[in-house]
């Protein structure tokens, strides 16, 4: 009797406990420098595990190489980006993520479509599953976004969306987007970072924003796992060097997931950011529009500088010329 109880007890703790982490062993078509030359796959789908893809547009489809995510529940399906194609004869995005949904009753599982913020390369897709029988494709904007999954005071709060024995928490994280959000699956433990944060260029739109939801973000996983953080792109090689920037080309790509430690260590390289582009704490920070203003500013100065040079010597060859003909100056 007492090892009967012991089998049970040990069996509910199973049961309660997240399965063994699967390992993220992806490997990625690097692209290449003339894609002419050879054919590549527009769309390449890894198995995370048995409810869970990850899809990534090649690099020789665009040179932005999103990543988009898949989430299967019982009940319904999470499709999280659909990235920079919008033709589905170039890129059969749809056509992929429907095939990849089980059938319940005859009929395929219903499918959630959002982003995890508004640039075009996280929503070309969209027009592919819109007018889908059982697809509700969810606006990019901040106020579909907020609509949508209840948020009431954004950006503060977390919301949940169940997917039938899968509840996936969402947090707003404006910073690089006004709308952007992450989410984090409770099952599977992965964080889905979107460009808030990835193994590249972390491009700042509001610096103020992005720390407070870095804090935001840092503070609501402080004291739960995760597996693995996956972000929208990857722009580094294996020796943490960048890509030059709209290259279709990456040899020796470092792997896409990040882990909870460079969470935690955002807020820091955020505080510590000089404004315009630093390295900080293996992150690389840029806010591209006070570059470019500093640049309009530089040019600027520059071009009245030369325009005093230029009246100076105007100034100087007309004194001289007065001075030939013994006029006074």
């Amino acid at each position: 009797m007492r090892f009967l109880y012991l089998v049970l007890l040990l069996s509910g703790l199973a049961a309660g406990a997240h399965a063994e982490t699967p390992r993220f062993d992806a490997h990625w078509d690097p692209g290449a420098e003339d894609c002419s030359k050879q054919a590549h796959p527009p769309l390449e789908v890894y198995r995370y595990d048995a409810r869970t893809y990850v899809i990534r547009e090649d690099l020789c489809s665009t040179w932005e190489a999103p990543f988009i995510y898949l989430l299967i529940g019982d009940e319904r399906a999470l499709l999280i980006d659909t990235g920079d194609v919008a033709d589905p004869k170039l890129m059969p995005l749809a056509e992929t993520v429907l095939a990849l949904l089980p059938q319940q009753g005859g009929k395929r599982l219903p499918l959630v479509v959002v982003h995890s913020h508004t640039h075009l390369d996280h929503r070309a897709g969209d027009p592919q599953f819109q007018g889908l029988a059982d697809v509700q494709v969810v606006a990019a904007q901040l106020p579909s976004v907020k609509a949508f999954f209840g948020f009431t005071h954004w950006p503060e709060g977390v919301t949940q969306f169940e997917l039938g024995n899968r509840v996936v928490d969402v947090l707003p994280a404006p910073g690089h987007n006004p709308a952007h959000v992450v989410f984090y699956d409770r099952v599977s433990d992965l964080l889905f970072s979107g460009d808030f944060l990835l193994p590249g260029r972390l491009l700042v739109d509001d610096i103020d924003a992005y720390r407070a939801s870095a804090r935001r973000v840092m503070e609501f996983l402080r004291d739960r796992p995760v597996s693995y953080v996956l972000g929208g792109h990857i722009e580094k090689d294996s020796a943490g060097r960048l890509y030059d920037w709209q290259t279709s080309y990456h040899p020796d790509e470092r792997a896409l997931p990040l882990a909870k430690s460079d969470v935690m260590a955002l807020p820091a390289a955020l505080d510590a950011f000089n404004g315009f582009e630093n390295e900080q704490g293996g992150f690389t920070i840029i806010d591209s529009m006070h570059m470019l203003e500093a640049m309009a500013a530089a040019a600027v100065l520059a071009l009245l500088g030369l325009g005093y040079g230029i009246y100076r010597g105007l100034r100087w060859v007309r004194r001289r010329r007065v001075a030939g003909t013994g006029a006074p100056l």
